[in-house]
């Protein structure tokens, strides 16, 4: 095949082991999908549970998963083709390292992410994905005739809602520790997060800082979950849940914590939303942003493909950082830092001009 040519035909053996990988790596691309709902099921089955004792062969598991026992071998065969799930002989199964991350209520659990993705709100939406970038914004209402968090706070919708709140929280464990242990909260007696779901990362720093009050500002349906981590933490006395609308305003503090809330929304509303704790913080304000940062084009980049899933899901986006400091100089802020928090996050340190 002559360089440059876009004719896939060729000429040589070497054209055409070429050819041959590339058409097995767009055959992986096509079939991503089939990926996501074999990973949902062994999810949902909670297979990984089942095995975190050990080994089991297919047909064990399925009694206590409640399914078919060779329709469940077919899958646990698929996952260990995927690195999910070990084989070990005679039908027997064992979990791998990513296999783990698949279990529940163990740190750095993925298990909500998983389902959360392949869920009706998200799963319909993607349905729509060409016209997202027809008309270049979200195709929810298409799917679902709402927004997507609009979609959550009904009360139909409340399982979803929660699976949702607790896959963010199990990402927000992926930065936290990291974050925690980056972030310097001396002088600081107040921090605020933002949208902060479930309080992860608010609840890190109080652990790390006895002398931190903290509080969460998020819709009403979700502050009852803040409340609930906070007393499992044994924070309660120094912490506070505050339904609210931070598009509207949010609390004063001396530190604000904005965890993977600038991606859910457009250029206009993350203005917005930095104005207004731009607005409230008391002198020396600082606030904190943790997102993925786009690098440089062409290069693999997980944020790329996150970055798809915003355009289709929600009003937002990911960005460079040339485009979040863009964003910080027009509501009052500064960057000062930026370091790596992990899970392909990075934090954004910002001070108050």
């Amino acid at each position: 095949m002559l360089e440059g040519s876009n004719d896939p035909s060729y000429t040589t053996p070497d054209d055409a082991m070429r050819a041959a990988a590339d058409a097995g790596a767009v055959l992986h691309m096509i079939t991503g999908a089939w990926v996501s709902q074999t990973t949902r099921a062994i999810a949902m089955l909670r297979i990984p549970d089942h095995l975190a004792a050990g080994a089991e062969t297919a047909e064990d598991v399925a009694k206590r998963a409640a399914s078919e026992p060779r329709a469940t071998y077919r899958l646990m065969r698929a996952a260990a083709s995927l690195g999910l799930l070990g084989y070990e002989g005679d039908r027997r199964f064992g979990l791998t390292g990513r296999g783990q991350l698949l279990r529940s209520d163990v740190p750095g659990s993925l298990r909500a992410l998983a389902l959360i993705q392949t869920a009706h709100a998200h799963w319909q939406s993607w349905e729509h994905f060409p016209d997202a970038v027809r008309q270049g914004g979200s195709q929810t209402k298409a799917a679902l005739g709402m927004d997507l968090f609009e979609y959550f706070a009904l009360p139909e919708n409340a399982e979803e809602a929660a699976l949702f709140a607790a896959a963010m929280g199990d990402l927000s464990g992926l930065v936290s520790q990291g974050a925690v242990a980056i972030v310097d909260t001396g002088g600081v007696s107040t921090v605020v997060d933002v949208g902060g779901a479930h309080g992860d990362f608010v609840l890190g720093l109080m652990r790390a800082n006895p002398q931190l009050r903290g509080q969460v500002l998020d819709l009403p349906h979700v502050v009852e979950g803040a409340r609930r981590e906070a007393a499992k933490a044994g924070l309660s006395d120094r912490f506070t849940a505050v339904a609210g609308d931070f598009l509207e305003e949010v609390p004063a503090a001396d530190l604000y914590l904005l965890k993977m809330i600038m991606h859910d929304w457009d250029d206009e509303r993350c203005v917005t939303i930095l104005r207004n704790c731009r607005s409230a913080a008391g002198p020396g304000g600082r606030a904190l942003v943790v997102e993925m940062v786009i690098g440089e084009i062409g290069k693999p980049d997980f944020s790329t493909r996150v970055d798809m899933n915003m355009l289709n899901v929600t009003r937002g986006m990911e960005r460079d950082v040339d485009e979040y400091d863009a964003l910080f100089a027009a509501s009052g802020w500064r960057r000062t830092a930026t370091d790596p928090a992990g899970g392909g996050y990075s934090i954004l340190q910002l001070e108050a001009v």
